[in-house]
């Protein structure tokens, strides 16, 4: 590769990390989309009002919902009295689940929705109707509440309201806790604005329980708790019982659903994990079938140990010199530093301590050990030593060190 070449590659490479490192720290926009979900942190998530739930609801206990309505509400316990609370913002119940609904309420409970739309079957149940106010530029919301406590309190809303409110409800069994006031602009029929005031919170009692609806969810996100009118949703939940609570995650807008071919083996919990369990297995098989037949490993012999090869060959050599008073020597002065190394051992004087100290931790007889010692003196101080020296020397401590 020709110098003008890796100066284009490498002109290349940087203009790619710097796109990296810009898409990496470039702020990302506001996601306005709408979730609902207990997780989500966006704008239009309930994040926050789902971690303030145990202290708007001190004695209660907090179970979140993650499965169907239906199936859930089949496993309720029947004498247990709780509330069950839905946030999205367009709720739909099919027919069985809103028979289910109607049973669970009529039994006592109490089921608190905020949605913009609740559904063709509970509304024909209970006889509402909703509607909301398009527009094509956003205009502000008051919505306050009727109870004495919070008549004089006033809550503004803006961004992502769609002015939905009751235009029709059952007056025998319904009353209005809340209303929402907006200014409705007819454009195109050039008449003025119109200033307009209606229900958008009411309880509906249904057997021996009630039904709290209200209009306005986006009042219940993230967005609007961090933004001064978090006192709204506690005047609004002062209505609700303190008693078990069951969170709805399954009818949320922002829910994760799973669109892969195979999501009802991934929603069923025993066949998920044995598809998991199978597709490690076949990797583990992959693997290891493919290590036993790679190619063959050449053997490499291990490196020969040349030391008894050395002995014999310095061997020799003293054998054919002669000088045994060397190699006494030399055996002598390796075997006291053995016995330095090994009993520790004081070889400098050796004496009746020595031979004692020796016996002691070698375990050797003690005139075994004498003889040895003595020997090795006797070799000691003599100038010159023996072939017969050097062979008994050699045994003495051959059987010493057995």
């Amino acid at each position: 590769m020709d110098r003008r070449a890796k100066i284009v590659l490498g002109a290349l490479a940087l203009v790619i990390l710097g796109i990296i490192i810009t898409e990496i720290f470039r702020p990302r926009p506001i996601n306005w989309s709408a979730s609902y979900t207990s997780t989500d942190k966006i704008p239009y998530g309930c994040y926050v009002l789902y971690n303030e739930l145990a202290d708007l609801f001190t004695s209660s206990e907090i179970e979140l919902v993650t499965q169907n309505l239906y199936e859930k509400l089949i496993e309720l316990n029947s004498e247990e009295t709780s509330n069950y609370m839905f946030i999205n913002n367009f709720i739909y119940f099919d027919e069985q689940e809103t028979n289910q609904l109607l049973s669970y309420v009529e039994r006592g409970n109490t089921v608190f929705i905020a949605a913009n739309d609740f559904g063709g079957y509970l509304s024909d149940t209970l006889n509402i109707r909703v509607q909301s106010d398009y527009s094509v530029q956003e205009k502000e919301a008051k919505i306050d509440l009727t109870h004495q406590n919070f008549v004089k309190d006033s809550f503004s809303f803006s961004r992502g309201m769609l002015h939905s409110h009751f235009i029709s409800i059952d007056t025998l069994n319904s009353t209005v806790l809340g209303h929402i006031a907006f200014t409705r602009s007819n454009p195109l029929d050039n008449e003025p604005d119109e200033n307009i005031r209606k229900p958008n919170f009411i309880k509906t009692n249904f057997g021996e329980g009630s039904f709290f609806l209200n209009t306005t969810p986006q009042a219940f996100t993230n967005y609007y708790m961090l933004n001064g009118n978090e006192d709204y949703v506690a005047h609004t939940y002062s209505y609700v019982s303190d008693s078990k609570l069951y969170w709805d995650e399954y009818k949320k807008s922002g829910r994760v659903i799973v669109t892969s071919p195979m999501r009802f083996v991934l929603n069923q919990v025993e066949l998920k994990w044995a598809y998991y369990l199978t597709v490690v297995g076949l990797i583990l098989f992959v693997l290891f079938k493919g290590k036993r037949e790679q190619r063959i490993i050449p053997i490499i012999k291990p490196l020969e140990n040349s030391s008894v090869e050395f002995a014999r060959t310095v061997g020799s050599l003293y054998h054919q010199n002669k000088d045994y008073t060397d190699l006494v020597h030399k055996k002598l002065t390796y075997f006291l530093a053995y016995l330095r190394n090994r009993f520790h051992i004081d070889t400098q004087n050796i004496n009746e301590k020595t031979i004692r100290e020796l016996s002691a931790r070698s375990g050797k007889n003690a005139t075994e050990t004498k003889e040895l010692i003595e020997f090795i003196l006797i070799l000691k101080n003599k100038n010159e030593r023996t072939e017969q020296d050097s062979i008994i020397l050699n045994k003495k401590i051959t059987k010493f060190k057995s």
